[in-house]
């Protein structure tokens, strides 16, 4: 159902393999560039360019079909609303392929709760298609003051297997939203209806209508639960908000209009990204323009715009979140990683430090500095980054391996071997079969040639676990030339290779382990090969010196300036 719904809605936005008769007979006035441009800008989700160029087109063209369909999409897909309803009214009624048409309409009447018009638009053949309708019923319903109905309507969407979490999610805001939070509670608590799917929007919820329940001690150990999993700063907030005694009124979803919204938003979670991102940006888009205080849409937006590298527009996004939303520290996590994306890790950099700053007992803000400051290669001030992070939390759950295990990298990188050693141990305490760890420190003992057996059993752990990895294969070749088992070495090396074909290390690695097994002339090659492929410079120097004299020669001179050391 929701691979044709997708394709149907977008048949109209990427129809058309060749210039429709209108746009070919401009060709010489200059359309068709604008055409082709937007179509461009379509396939490669560049929203803000495609409006642009469709706009631009229509000036030329008001009336072609194609043209308006996709004005509309590109205006809607960067939350233009305004515009887009302009350009909806360009269509004739009678006209073929309407489902973008009715859907930027409907929207437009709950944004500006009409929700008399939209129940009728919907009823007459003219929703936004069976994901939304079915939903959006039922909130309709209750903007008549006809719980019944809207519960009906959640009822008959939950007869399908596949949609009946998001009906009962929803019946249960309904019920909550009209003060009915018993009935609320046993949606979500499983009791009425089985357990519901735990998302970050649905514990928040859940907590809030157990504090109207005068259930605060529930709602908090219900909160330490969904954290201790994946340590959300809204739902973190919410947490100490509501262990300081500070909560007010349910506002969660206490609307008709705010459930709309929320329909769009459940939709574009659960239709995601993985066919295509154009109508889950859209759904998003739809959910903040119904209700603008929906700011996991505006996330979420921010989030598939990252994920299709509209990074302008992805920072655009994520800067919208105002700074006194529950949700800004995240949100400016989202800027980061947009501008970090442009290559402006310094600026990322200053954002997070802002955050963190303002926020200092919010260890994921002070992780995610730790990670940028490290990306942006000051070690030294990342590893106070990632020691605040851990200072704030419970350093024996098992998910902050990952904050030890890149600590340990920024020590190893400053040469503070002691103290990476000990953050790498930690690490695998806490996620013993975690390959990346397992591969940094057997990678680490092989270069410092020292517990060789334990480095060869960390690295086959490593390669189990990931196979295709060619850079912790090629460790695996390493220990054993370490070892001195240069037979052995060949064929993890090769496949390390063939992995990462371009990789200047791995290839120089494979000249390497050539040599020794009396292979020299494609030792020579591997090495030419690694020279290709722009290793770092000290690295260059010593192959350059290996293809003059040989690796023999090249590891006598070594070993005679560490003796003179």
């Amino acid at each position: 159902m929701t691979r044709c719904l997708r394709a149907g809605l977008l048949a109209l936005i990427l129809s058309g393999g060749s210039l429709t008769s209108g746009v070919a007979q401009e060709v010489q006035g200059g359309l068709a560039g604008a055409y082709l441009a937007a179509r461009a800008a379509v396939l490669e989700g560049h929203h803000r360019e495609a409006a642009l160029y469709f706009d631009r087109a229509l000036e030329r063209d008001p009336e072609n079909q194609t043209l308006i369909g996709n004005a509309m999409f590109a205006h809607a897909a960067l939350g233009d609303w305004v515009r887009a309803v302009e350009i909806a009214a360009m269509v004739p009624d009678d006209a073929d392929g309407r489902g973008v048409v009715d859907l930027v309409n409907l929207v437009d009447l709950m944004r500006s709760d009409n929700l008399a018009a939209a129940l009728a638009q919907i009823e007459a053949g003219h929703g936004a298609g069976p994901l939304i309708d079915g939903l959006a019923l039922g909130w309709l319903h209750l903007g008549e003051g006809n719980m019944s109905r809207a519960t009906e309507a959640f009822e008959a969407v939950a007869a399908d297997p596949v949609l009946a979490g998001m009906a009962w999610y929803h019946l249960g805001l309904a019920r909550a939203a009209v003060g009915d939070f018993e009935g609320a509670e046993a949606i979500f608590s499983g009791e009425a209806v089985g357990p519901l799917q735990a998302t970050e929007r649905s514990v928040r919820a859940h907590a809030e209508i157990l504090v109207q329940l005068d259930r605060a001690d529930a709602a908090l150990e219900l909160l330490d639960i969904s954290t201790a999993l994946i340590p959300d700063p809204a739902l973190l907030a919410l947490r100490e908000q509501i262990a300081a005694g500070e909560t007010g009124a349910y506002d969660f979803v206490v609307s008709p209009r705010e459930g709309l919204a929320e329909v769009f938003h459940t939709i574009a979670r659960g239709l995601g990204t993985e066919s295509g991102a154009s109508l889950t940006l859209l759904y998003a888009r739809a959910a903040h323009v119904i209700d603008p205080d929906h700011t996991e849409a505006v996330m979420y937006a921010g989030e598939i715009l990252l994920q299709g590298e509209q990074y302008d527009l992805a920072a655009d996004t994520f800067a919208s979140v105002p700074p006194t939303n529950r949700q800004y520290p995240e949100a400016q996590m989202g800027l980061a990683d947009a501008l970090a994306a442009q290559d402006r890790v310094p600026e990322a950099v200053d954002v997070l430090r802002s955050v963190a700053d303002a926020n200092p007992s919010l260890a994921t803000i002070q992780a995610a500095l730790g990670d940028m400051l490290r990306r942006n290669d000051q070690c030294a001030e990342a590893i106070d980054a990632y020691t605040a992070a851990l200072d704030l939390v419970d350093t024996s759950q098992p998910r902050y391996w990952f904050v030890y295990y890149t600590r340990a990298i920024c020590n190893h990188e400053l040469d503070n071997w002691d103290p990476a050693e000990a953050d790498f141990r930690r690490a695998l305490e806490l996620n013993p079969d975690q390959p990346n760890v397992l591969n940094y420190l057997g990678y680490s003992l092989v270069e410092q040639r020292r517990n060789f057996d334990e480095a060869l059993g960390m690295i086959q752990r490593a390669v189990a676990a990931r196979p295709d990895s060619g850079f912790i294969v090629d460790s695996l070749g390493w220990v054993y030339y370490r070892l001195g088992r240069y037979e052995e070495a060949v064929e993890p090396m090769e496949r390390a290779v063939e992995l990462e074909p371009n990789d200047p290390v791995i290839n120089d690695h494979l000249g390497d382990v050539y040599w020794m097994v009396g292979r020299r002339r494609e030792a020579e090659f591997q090495w030419h090969r690694a020279l290709s492929f722009n290793p770092e410079e000290d690295e260059a120097a010593r192959i350059r010196r290996k293809l003059d004299v040989g690796l023999d020669i090249v590891l006598a001179e070594e070993s005679q300036a560490e003796g003179t050391q």
